[in-house]
């Protein structure tokens, strides 16, 4: 279990949630989107099967909600894995279920290089936040809608790429995670980068996925991690919104499994 030695919220966090709230909170109050959030936190929690059908982001307050919560906690969990892994040398992040871009942005932050960034999401709306996002922070990236489900996602990929999976292959079925496997292990192959980060709660209902991941990529140089930083790290409006949502946040927590790529890559690890 690797823990983060920074103790409070960085420039990159504070300039995005000053940015999402904003854009967010023009039409709503907090106190609306506290009660998207647990709305929407219940739904990712008990009632996954309706994940498929857009149900998370189906309402303005819920999408404000995932916006304000979900995107900088994400952010900050991405950061710290990235920063302690090392992958900072890639220069092209494909970002395969962005969301609202959280994931490759700050993967992007984090690169000595400069990286392009390419997303994919079957949300519109999430694809229309992901490319406001890269233009907060003047990266290069473009993201655009696809189903990894429907065949969205190709196995092009070389050295210098990398493969983003932030919180997006629990979503998918069955099949289309073992299509996504099959590109993963191709795209290891050709020297790319291979990064997933999940939730480590075990209430989630389809834990096999996971195991079968990790048995089969450990194979092709994957290797499992579980990851604690304190909840410090996000802005105190965060925080807050997570209390008033009835969320538990004293700490962050996530699981990844990643693979450095063949070559050319400076790889750390965190102490």
């Amino acid at each position: 279990m690797r823990s983060s030695p920074n103790s409070g919220p960085d420039t990159a966090i504070n300039q995005l949630v000053a940015a999402l709230e904003a854009r967010h909170l023009a039409n709503l109050t907090r106190s609306e989107v506290a009660r998207a959030l647990r709305a929407l936190s219940s739904c990712y929690v008990e009632r996954r099967a309706k994940l498929q059908s857009g149900a998370p982001l189906e309402t303005a307050g819920k999408r404000a909600s995932f916006a304000l919560y979900y995107g900088p906690l994400h952010f900050v969990i991405t950061t710290e894995i990235v920063r302690a892994i090392g992958f900072r040398n890639v220069t092209a992040i494909h970002d395969l279920g962005c969301g609202t871009g959280v994931g490759g942005a700050a993967w992007a932050l984090q690169s000595d290089v400069k990286v392009t960034i390419a997303g994919i999401d079957r949300s519109e709306w999430a694809v229309n936040e992901a490319n406001w996002l890269y233009r907060q922070f003047k990266l290069r990236g473009r993201a655009k809608k696809g189903d990894l489900s429907r065949g969205a996602l190709r196995p092009n990929f070389r050295t210098g790429d990398a493969m983003l999976f932030a919180y997006s292959l629990n979503e998918l079925p069955d099949d289309a995670r073992s299509a996504a496997m099959s590109a993963v292990v191709a795209a290891i192959g050709r020297g790319a980068a291979v990064l997933v980060i999940e939730p480590v709660g075990r209430r989630l209902g389809n834990e096999g996925w996971w195991e079968h991941w990790k048995r089969t990529l450990n194979a092709h140089g994957v290797r499992e991690q579980e990851w604690r930083f304190p909840s410090a790290l996000l802005p105190d409006t965060t925080r807050t919104l997570a209390r008033a949502a009835g969320l538990d946040l004293r700490e962050l927590t996530a699981r990844t499994l990643a693979s450095a790529p063949a070559s050319g890559i400076t790889r750390t690890t965190a102490s």
